[in-house]
């Protein structure tokens, strides 16, 4: 018989007893992983890139210095704005320059990982790509309609109260929420869809190009559509290209036949959930 201080005799038949750490237990819980634990770590990897605190800061002072340059320069002319329907749309220039900024950023957003390697990281800690790449979307866009929305209220507060003294009508409920809310829905979308195509390029510079050309591209070829017979395409382009589809936001309709009231929203959801699908279908049969 074996004591304590002596070894007991071999195993038979080859069997492997326990060592002396096979009873141990870890004291730190194992918790089951879900969508918040991968929204937490997107939130962080975000906020911890320079990239995203020059980006946005860029972003805020071209909506917010913008629109106060505007609303200065109106002020300052003298001009009788009794005629105006909706005085807020003068935010529009901002909006419209610093939608820039929320592409590059939301290209960024994924590309970057595919730059410094990163994404391996991310997908072994998280082996559900699809899960990275939903939490990827609700942090941006969350990010994207939160600065949007005080920056536009900021900046629609500033030109009413400068433009108070030249007779511009106050502007109603309806208008308030449109330049505001309906503005920074469709730009948090714009920048989601670019985050979207960074993911299937994989490439920084190739989807802040293409996403770039998609928010300029049909502006400018309408400008050159001239002739008669393709009337239809100047048309079709002008009434939705990116530029036109934020301004229904300020005029409230392009037009006979074109979008009106939230349709510019509806629009670019729809174009985010393709490109949410095509990211995923890529994000799946692709190695990272």
């Amino acid at each position: 018989m074996s004591t304590p201080d002596q070894p007991g005799p071999p195993p038979a038949d080859g069997a492997v007893t326990p060592g002396p750490y096979a009873a141990y237990t870890s004291p730190i819980p194992v918790v089951r992983t879900h969508l918040g634990h991968a929204i937490a770590a997107e939130w962080t990897k975000l906020r911890s890139v320079r990239s995203t605190l020059w980006t946005l800061g860029v972003y805020v002072l071209l909506v917010v210095g913008t629109g106060l340059l505007i609303g200065l320069g109106v002020s300052a002319s003298s001009t009788d704005l009794r005629g105006e329907e909706n005085t807020l749309a003068l935010g529009i220039v901002g909006v419209l320059v610093g939608s820039v900024c929320l592409v590059t950023l939301g290209a960024l957003t994924t590309t970057s990982e595919y730059t410094t390697g990163l994404i391996r990281t991310t997908m072994t800690t998280c082996p559900s790509r699809v899960r990275v790449l939903l939490a990827k979307a609700v942090v941006f866009f969350l990010l994207a309609f939160t600065v949007t929305l005080v920056c536009s209220t900021l900046v629609g507060f500033l030109q009413t109260s400068l433009l108070s003294g030249s007779g511009a009508p106050r502007p109603t409920g309806d208008q308030w929420l449109k330049a505001t809310v309906g503005v920074s829905l469709f730009l948090a979308l714009l920048g989601l869809v670019s985050l979207l195509v960074g993911s299937m390029l994989r490439h920084a510079a190739a989807a802040i190009t293409v996403m770039i050309g998609v928010v300029l591209a049909p502006l400018v070829l309408a400008l050159f559509v001239t002739t008669q017979s393709l009337q239809w395409l100047r048309t079709g382009l002008l009434r939705y290209s990116v530029p036109f589809q934020l301004s229904v936001f300020y005029t409230g309709r392009l037009g006979d036949g074109g979008p009106t009231g939230w349709d510019p929203v509806w629009i670019m959801l729809g174009v985010a959930v393709v490109a949410f699908a095509g990211a995923w279908a890529l994000l799946n049969r692709r190695d990272v």
